[in-house]
């Protein structure tokens, strides 16, 4: 089975706390090593969410293992909390490459609605170039950041409004399950995707027995909404080992799906021609 991880972060090797949070879990803070597990675990692709740098030097790792999101996160914004007046022109540029195949927003972190102005060139030029807009949605790493923003609900108003705009909703909402549900199978303008719904070292036979509650309301709204064309495996590396996101994930969807929720619905909505 091919497998997209249609959510990850790279940070460079360089960083120590990068490193210490892939040993972790098993793995090494480098682009080589990804390569290695992703080769073992048939991952053929990535895609990277963008953070830190609208600059378009370098993309974020070898593009012929990785497309991209160019990222809106709170690095971007000045002291007052304002986004450079050139935003959308400096999105267009990301866009209008290959290895770019779409937009993440942070609005939770940004502290910034999804219905705010700021946000609607970008909505426009996702859908004139046809990919998606990617978002945090649900708990955040810090408690700095504003959930009513990064709840699913508000996903809902600017899908809504902008029916010719994709949206990802990344992280499945977690943990507010049944409101992210019922967004994606309401609006046929958005997906979801399950990354980041595990951090750190797991042993998923003690995690399914001691977690069985949440397992069982997650399989409960995954099955109830019956939209498995619009779920994306993803991982958020390097949070968890990889091979055993890909075991969790396996249990959580019916094998008869695995197609397109592990490859094929990564490949449809992020446009990565594979």
């Amino acid at each position: 089975m091919k497998i997209i991880d249609a959510h990850l972060h790279l940070f460079p090797e360089s960083k120590a706390w990068a490193e210490e949070m892939a040993r972790n879990v098993g793995h090494h803070n480098s682009t080589e090593h990804l390569r290695q597990v992703y080769r073992e675990l048939g991952i053929v692709h990535g895609v990277v969410m963008g953070n830190h740098s609208l600059k378009t030097g370098k993309a974020p790792g070898p593009e012929n293992l990785f497309h991209y999101c160019v990222g809106l996160d709170g690095s971007l914004l000045d002291e007052e909390g304002r986004p450079p007046q050139d935003l959308a022109e400096q999105v267009e540029v990301h866009l209008r490459r290959e290895s770019c195949c779409g937009i993440k927003l942070y609005p939770g972190y940004n502290r910034i609605a999804l219905t705010d102005p700021l946000y609607e060139p970008l909505y426009e030029l996702a859908a004139r170039y046809q990919k998606p807009v990617a978002v945090h949605m649900g708990l955040t790493a810090h408690p700095r950041a504003y959930l009513k923003y990064c709840h699913p609900l508000a996903l809902d108003e600017a899908a809504a409004d902008h029916p010719d705009t994709r949206f990802v909703m990344c992280h499945f909402g977690n943990p507010f399950l049944e409101a992210a549900a019922a967004v994606v199978e309401k609006n046929p303008n958005v997906a979801a995707d399950l990354s980041g719904l595990l951090e750190g070292p797991i042993d998923l036979e003690d995690y399914f027995t001691r977690q069985a509650g949440y397992v069982t309301l997650l399989r409960t709204w995954l099955t109830a909404i019956d939209c498995w064309d619009d779920l994306l495996f993803g991982t958020d590396w390097p949070i968890v080992n990889l091979g055993t996101y890909v075991a969790f994930i396996r249990r959580l969807i019916p094998e008869e799906h695995w197609e397109q929720v592990f490859f094929q619905n990564a490949n449809r909505v992020y446009g990565l021609g594979l």
